[in-house]
């Protein structure tokens, strides 16, 4: 049954046979508990990861090198990861790809147009050849800082950072996780996904604690890390796009403005436009999951349709207590 059961799962979720032999050992010696869907979770350094984000982790801190031209897209998983990888590499590919109809977003998903570290690059513990990728390079990440590759803390690479409220993080990810459980599995309710957020123990959690390292260095090196907040983005999009753009060092020139650039780019990326095409529809990516699952509704409060009141309140109050002092507010 339970060969049976892995069958069904995208790849990134396969349970222990998996496991390459040289990271047996140091994986089966980490704390573990029940994941969201069908693989376990293991804590590495201080946060969660199923085992085929893990193993891609530590190849990824072993061999990746960063440039200082590099840009890299690190967020809380289901914060809005589709729609910063569109916005991004639509505005720093805007001149290469102007917005028509042959634009690559059209005929490829933003994930694989921005691929991911961990599940992506340096899964099954491959090592790829990142020698013919254009300058600048863009990657995304749900690694927490703490993990992130050395040589990204030594570089001069710049990072863009994305979060979300938990509250409408935790109903995102319970959905998500909820589309590409196996109904052979049965699901899981609410309430007990909602203890084990609450613990830290879902990918790339804590979420509080892989936030707050990130609002750290942001605050001390504004330079390097641009921190961003999704209900910011859905409230000014024009705002933060033109300060995604100052901060990629590619601003929109008198022309652009004046030519509604600013506004194209938004509308190609909305998630109207991006959930409609074809490609996010019915196409898949190579790890196996439908894009899909990628595009649920997007909107910023959806958490009052799903959270009872008891909940809202022990999410409040964790949320309280994890961002004392910081000056950050979710």
């Amino acid at each position: 049954m339970q060969g049976q059961i892995s069958a069904l799962l995208p790849k990134y979720l396969h349970q222990e046979e998996v496991v390459a032999h040289e990271f047996k050992d140091l994986i089966f010696s980490l704390p573990k508990e029940n994941g969201w869907v069908a693989s376990s979770l293991y804590k590495y350094q201080g946060f969660w990861h199923p085992i085929r984000h893990l193993q891609g982790i530590i190849t990824c801190q072993r061999h990746f090198q960063a440039q200082d031209s590099d840009f890299i897209l690190i967020t809380t998983p289901k914060s809005g990861t589709t729609w910063l990888k569109a916005i991004v590499f639509t505005l720093m590919n805007r001149m290469q790809y102007p917005i028509v109809q042959y634009h690559p977003l059209l005929s490829k998903s933003p994930h694989d147009l921005v691929p991911f570290l961990e599940h992506r690059l340096y899964v099954d513990n491959q090592i790829p050849d990142l020698s013919s990728m254009n300058s600048p390079r863009l990657f995304a990440t749900h690694i927490p800082f703490s993990s992130i590759p050395k040589s990204v803390q030594d570089s001069g690479c710049k990072i863009v950072y994305l979060c979300r409220n938990p509250k409408d993080t935790f109903v995102s990810m319970w959905q998500f996780s909820d589309k590409l459980r196996p109904r052979e599995m049965g699901t899981r309710s609410l309430e007990e996904t909602l203890d084990m957020f609450c613990r830290g123990v879902s990918i790339a959690g804590p979420f509080w604690d892989h936030v707050l390292l990130i609002t750290f260095l942001s605050s001390l090196c504004p330079h390097k890390v641009l921190f961003l907040k999704y209900d910011d983005m859905i409230e000014n999009p024009t705002v933060n796009l033109r300060c995604i753009a100052d901060f990629l060092e590619c601003p929109f020139s008198i022309e652009e403005e004046e030519s509604g650039k600013v506004e194209e780019i938004l509308k190609l990326c909305s998630f109207g436009n991006l959930s409609n095409l074809e490609i996010n529809r019915t196409g898949k990516l190579s790890s196996g999951e439908e894009n899909k699952v990628f595009f649920r509704q997007g909107k910023v409060g959806d958490w009052k349709n799903h959270l009872t009141i008891e909940m809202v309140e022990k999410l409040d109050r964790i949320t309280e207590q994890k961002l004392r002092g910081s000056g950050l507010v979710l």
